[in-house]
């Protein structure tokens, strides 16, 4: 393609992105096109979309790729990888002040979905706090250990120290399952017994242990197997 064909192609595509904008039935390979003609200028786009595509099956898959798979892809270059990789903790953060607004959650639904959004973009495992006042309000979400809860363990002193500096009455524990299923462990079950334990000596109330997977999160406290932990405190 020449270059006065590709500058013409751009800025048709900007146009058209200005007119009707980004949505769902945006092709995907589309979106990774134009984010790409922001750092790579000498070059048709298209092909190197359609092959970030091929090789990671969507969208999704592109962003949530590590960094040295992306920039192996033909076109692409760390640079360019990096440009992608940064979508999804700036999409994080969005939420994370976005969130920050909503006065109180309604129910368990609304603050699991809280939870995940908290983990957009996120590829190793950490445990996450949620602090609520008396009235579900929320006062802040504070991320503690990295990693899975039942495999590092978890320091219930650092959960109480964020309960504490928020003032909270009532609080849900969340994790991250970043490569696989939001499926609670029996050890999962465990731990979240202790800390209901140790929180409901200092008056708290632990109400959820949320965990987040890809695309998915599971509440405890809605599950058959573990709703008890919360229901009969």
């Amino acid at each position: 393609m020449s270059q006065s064909i590709h500058d013409g192609h751009r800025k048709r595509m900007r146009e058209e992105i200005m007119k009707n904008g980004l949505d769902k039935n945006t092709p995907p390979h589309k979106i990774l096109e134009f984010l790409l003609f922001y750092c790579i200028s000498r070059k048709d786009t298209n092909p190197i979309a359609h092959a970030l595509i091929n090789k990671f099956g969507s969208l999704s898959g592109v962003l949530d790729a590590p960094i040295e798979e992306i920039a192996k892809v033909e076109g692409m270059s760390e640079s360019s990888a990096l440009l992608i990789k940064s979508i999804m903790p700036i999409a994080r953060i969005y939420y994370n002040e976005k969130s920050n607004e909503v006065p109180a959650f309604m129910g368990l639904d609304d603050l699991g979905e809280y939870a995940a959004k908290q983990y957009i973009g996120l590829t190793t495992e950490r445990a996450g706090v949620i602090s609520l006042d008396g009235k579900g309000k929320l006062l802040g979400f504070d991320f503690l250990s990295d990693g899975d809860v039942s495999s590092v363990g978890l320091s219930f002193r650092d959960v109480i120290g964020c309960i504490i500096k928020r003032n909270a009455v009532a609080a849900a524990l969340v994790h991250n399952h970043p490569s696989g299923i939001a499926i609670p462990s029996m050890k999962d079950g465990v731990v979240t017994e202790q800390l209901a334990n140790t929180l409901e000596s200092i008056g708290v109330y632990l109400i959820d242990h949320i965990i987040v997977g890809a695309g998915d999160y599971v509440s405890m406290a809605q599950s058959r197997e573990y709703s008890h932990i919360f229901s009969a405190r």
